[in-house]
């Protein structure tokens, strides 16, 4: 059984955090807390640093070690990023583990993917593997942790269903049940609904709100304002390397301000507390 960090009042912990690729800066001085169960939007221009944002919350880069540099990730300094997949679910096209999972099991055609349902999908999430290899010991927990995952989603339908045959929305749901089956306090989604056709998108925005309503974290990564769920009243707003605003979504989610951001004339429309741009 999976058990959380019970001390820690904080998912996220960040100060003076810089972090350099290869020879470049291209994280400034982030100073970022982020609260256990929180909702937040992080939303900024191509090339701000959001995805070099999400690498250092997911381990996958280290900041630059500087005098008052802190990471802390539920109340840790350091995590094994196995350990870590425990507790914080990320559903990303960039992240190693998934990217090989939607590449070669999810979208190939080849006897992986004719083989591969959306259980096993699923069921691969506990062991970061790309499909149920005959090696690996699947217990009746993990069958119904995968089975609640599915249905938290209202994916049950997808549990028999060959992942070669599934749409870019379905496929993208299978992602989100993997990274819940740990049952993880935070999750967050990076771009989510690229490459989905309108269907799919207004699929996941339910979606979304679903696992708001059911007190999962849920921490979302776009450019898209019209992928903001109501209910997440926090944004963060990044533009090269910086985070330059923290606060409420009425303050920031303005026409002033994101035209600024995106340099470029900003237009917003409403629709049942919804937000889009033209």
């Amino acid at each position: 059984m999976t058990t959380h960090p019970s001390t820690a009042e904080h998912f996220l912990r960040m100060r003076n955090v810089n972090v350099a690729l290869g020879d470049r800066v291209v994280l400034h001085d982030i100073n970022l807390t982020i609260h256990a169960g929180e909702h937040l939007t992080i939303l900024g221009p191509n090339g701000c640093g959001k995805s070099t944002l999400i690498r250092t919350m997911n381990c996958e880069v280290y900041p630059l070690v500087l005098p008052g540099m802190e990471v802390n990730i539920f109340g840790r300094p350091r995590w094994d990023l196995t350990q870590l997949r425990q507790h914080f679910g990320v559903v990303s096209d960039n992240l190693p583990g998934l990217q090989s999972l939607a590449n070669r099991a999810l979208d190939s055609a080849g006897s992986t993917a004719g083989r591969t349902t959306g259980t096993d999908a699923v069921l691969a999430g506990f062991f970061s593997a790309s499909t149920l290899w005959p090696n690996l010991v699947v217990t009746a927990e993990m069958r119904h942790r995968a089975a609640e995952a599915l249905d938290r989603i209202g994916a049950s339908h997808l549990a028999h269903q060959p992942i070669g045959e599934m749409s870019a929305g379905e496929k993208r749901r299978i992602l989100i049940a993997r990274a819940l089956v740990h049952r993880p306090k935070q999750l967050l989604l990076d771009e989510p609904s690229n490459a989905l056709d309108l269907a799919a998108q207004r699929s996941l925005r339910e979606t979304m709100r679903t696992l708001i309503q059911q007190g999962t974290g849920l921490i979302l990564v776009t450019h898209h304002l019209s992928d903001i769920p109501p209910e997440m009243e926090r944004v963060i707003l990044m533009q090269d390397g910086r985070i330059t605003h923290d606060g409420p979504r009425e303050t920031l989610l303005t026409e002033p301000v994101l035209s600024k951001l995106f340099s470029t004339e900003v237009r917003i429309g409403h629709h049942q507390n919804w937000l889009h741009t033209w």
